[in-house]
């Protein structure tokens, strides 16, 4: 078996994208091959953990990309004002695609893969790139003919959405589409179905019930959603993590509720333990809620496109369910009056392994 190396070039924005390439560059790493750099996306509202960089264990190099611009209340996504903002970027994005050109010739990857980073999809644009060019993300499995979208979607908010999604993976050989479910392949649009990439180190966790709910958000403007609610049911211990650079580690709001900054320790060891995870919609946490185990509330940001599509495909698998605000008595009644079991998807994400080695030719 030859050796190949591998470049990742990461949308950072959220947990999910990182947490992927980790899961991604510890496969790859098991059958001999090295994952050379990660090129990371970076936000202003956000630092990339540090784990990331611990767990990948490779050169890790920052760089300006677009992200989403939220509304005053940093909870809803403001399309319009993400377009704007980011057009008047576009002078720092350019020399950011020449940094990543310097980048990769110096390194000579095999193959390059991206989870999602709409810079990656504009330098195969404008660098006419010919290393062969993998992209991953659940948002690939939109674009499939046979996905079926949730009726309140803004068609507009669609356009843009496919527009960014169709930029990102521009000249792209294949499209891992990770979903949450067995879904057929369209070999006609180079979709190709797999599971969600999680990592070992959560398929060898042992959930146990403390008794507290868990609660992951991007958008820390939610927060006050959180506090209101448990401000009339401060008998339930809530775990509330972000990963917001403003948010302080270990802040104790009351004895019942504590805020966190995400620690991957910390985050996976309240996951083991909780009774309930809520969450907005990003797809790779509520993977890993579904694969220990726990009931999920997901709310999908007001204007986030993708988010509200997740949501909704989540929703199909039973296990989840979804709504338009943080009210947790809808958890905890779903914890209490459970609908179906979690085999079905553990079975499905356990087959990973095997599907992503077929994928990557490993």
């Amino acid at each position: 078996m030859i050796m190949k190396k591998y470049l990742f070039i990461v949308q950072g924005e959220g947990r999910g994208h990182i947490m992927q390439a980790i899961a991604l560059k510890n496969l790859l790493s098991a059958y001999g091959h090295q994952v050379c750099a990660a090129l990371v996306g970076k936000s202003k509202r956000r630092d990339l953990p540090s784990f990331f960089v611990e767990k990948m264990a490779c050169e890790v190099i920052l760089f300006d990309s677009p992200n989403f611009e939220t509304d005053k209340n940093n909870k809803s996504i403001k399309v319009k004002k993400t377009i704007i903002n980011n057009l008047l970027n576009s002078k720092s994005y350019l020399k950011n695609l020449k940094q990543m050109d310097v980048i990769i010739k110096k390194l000579q990857p095999d193959v390059i893969v991206n989870f999602y980073d709409f810079l990656a999809g504009m330098y195969q644009l404008l660098y006419a790139n010919t290393i062969p060019f993998i992209c991953i993300g659940h948002q690939y499995l939109l674009e499939h003919p046979h996905f079926i979208f949730p009726e309140n979607i803004k068609k507009t908010d669609k356009f843009w959405y496919l527009i960014n999604t169709k930029i990102t993976h521009h000249s792209a050989q294949k499209k891992l589409a990770l979903s949450f479910y067995p879904f057929e392949n369209s070999e006609k649009d180079a979709i190709f179905t797999v599971p969600p990439l999680i990592r070992e180190e959560i398929k060898q966790l042992k959930p146990e019930n403390k008794g507290h709910i868990l609660v992951y958000v991007v958008n820390a403007g939610f927060f006050e959603e959180i506090k209101k609610w448990h401000e009339k049911n401060n008998h339930i211990v809530i775990h509330f993590f972000s990963d917001n650079k403003n948010t302080d580690d270990g802040e104790v709001i009351n004895k019942t509720l504590i805020c966190y900054k995400i620690n991957d320790v910390r985050f996976l060891e309240s996951m083991r333990t909780c009774k309930g995870y809520a969450s907005t919609a990003g797809f790779e946490s509520v993977c890993e809620a579904m694969y220990l185990g726990k009931p999920t509330l997901v709310v999908p940001p007001d204007g986030h496109f993708e988010q509200q599509c997740n949501a909704y495909d989540a929703s199909k698998t039973g296990l989840v369910i979804e709504n338009d605000n943080f009210n947790l008595d809808l958890l905890i009644d779903f914890i209490e009056n459970p609908k179906n079991d979690f085999n079905s998807f553990k079975s499905w994400v356990d087959q990973s392994e095997q599907i992503f080695s077929h994928q990557f030719g490993l």
